[in-house]
């Protein structure tokens, strides 16, 4: 029997959500240090990351060494549900409200357009692929993006939530990926 796209997120979900009460403490750590040291391997420009929602490895620790280090980073903002993100300039200190699906959104904000993309996801796969929520919306963002500029989008994820994954020609693949354990370059996933 073949998995479809909802059977792979609910395993996928269960796996994250493990990962995420066993990776507290040194796990995350790890992960952050290893975010840090991918991101800033390019020169940067403008960084997107996110705010963590449920299980969502949190790049929080990261933004907050790169806003410390002078870098701009932005947080993704839902205007519409077909639409790409757009995207708020965020600082540690700025005030946030809750915005669509439960993640918090800078209450102003300045646009920008991103260069580094941190991206989460549900699961990625051996190719650079991510499994989101569904909504299409980091597919429809980096498509637009990659067709005004070079981007660089990486996922940030724990290593438990890699697995096959059916892929859809809309489905826009990863540069690299981040886990716990280090950055996984899609050709060099395999191991």
């Amino acid at each position: 029997m073949t998995d479809t796209k909802s059977d792979l997120r609910k395993r996928a979900f269960a796996a994250r959500k493990a990962a995420h009460a066993a990776g507290q403490g040194a796990g995350q750590g790890n992960a952050t240090s290893h975010l840090l040291a991918e991101v800033l391997r390019q020169p940067p420009g403008i960084v997107a990351a996110y705010m963590p929602i449920r299980t969502e490895i949190d790049p929080l620790p990261a933004m907050r060494t790169l806003a410390e280090q002078g870098h701009t980073l932005c947080v993704p903002v839902i205007r519409a549900k077909a639409a790409p993100l757009q995207f708020h300039v965020w600082t540690p200190r700025g005030v946030m409200i809750s915005g669509p699906f439960g993640a918090l959104v800078p209450e102003t904000g300045q646009g920008v357009q991103p260069d580094t993309l941190i991206v989460p996801l549900v699961a990625f796969d051996d190719a650079g692929h991510r499994l989101g929520y569904g909504g299409g919306f980091y597919d429809r963002t980096l498509q637009k993006l990659r067709a005004m500029k070079p981007v660089r989008a990486i996922g940030f994820a724990y290593a438990a939530q890699r697995m096959p994954l059916i892929v859809e020609s809309t489905d826009q693949p990863l540069d690299v990926i981040v886990t716990e354990h280090g950055s996984l370059a899609p050709s060099a996933v395999k191991g």
